[in-house]
């Protein structure tokens, strides 16, 4: 069987005289991908992270969440070990995401309305929504 390219298969390849050869790693970017719309891909991902709705807080839970803040304060020399649920607004989009973490209190600022953490985690109290502890099962909480 005869293919139409048998007469010029085994030819050597032509190299040009006037020309030096290419490197290797310019031949290589030549084939490297084409990104015809810059930053798509970043908006396409930013336009599918979901963030979730803040939580309107009923008053009964303000009122817990008040006097819980009050024991803390009042028990900060000891550190209590707290686990926090807060709410992080999201900087792009409406919403943002629930935090929860667990650790020591260091200081509490009452004034700038921030607790931190021994992990120098800053906790916005504006936007706490739980906080659990064993020091709160120790202690009568009457609101």
């Amino acid at each position: 069987m005869i293919d139409k390219y048998d007469d010029i298969i085994n030819l050597p390849r032509h190299v040009s005289k006037k020309r030096v050869p290419m490197p290797i790693q310019e031949r290589a970017a030549q084939f490297s991908p084409f990104a015809a719309l810059t930053g798509h891909d970043a908006a396409v991902k930013e336009t599918a992270r979901i963030t979730e709705k803040r939580i309107e807080l009923d008053q009964y839970i303000k009122e817990e969440l008040n006097h819980k803040l009050q024991i803390l304060i009042k028990k900060i020399e000891e550190n209590p070990k707290i686990k926090v649920t807060y709410f992080e607004p999201d900087d792009k989009k409406n919403g943002g995401v629930y935090i929860t973490i667990i650790g020591r209190i260091k200081k509490i600022d009452e004034y700038g309305k921030i607790i931190f953490m021994t992990d120098d985690i800053e906790v916005p109290i504006d936007e706490i929504v739980r906080i659990e502890g064993e020091i709160f099962k120790t202690m009568e909480l009457s609101f």
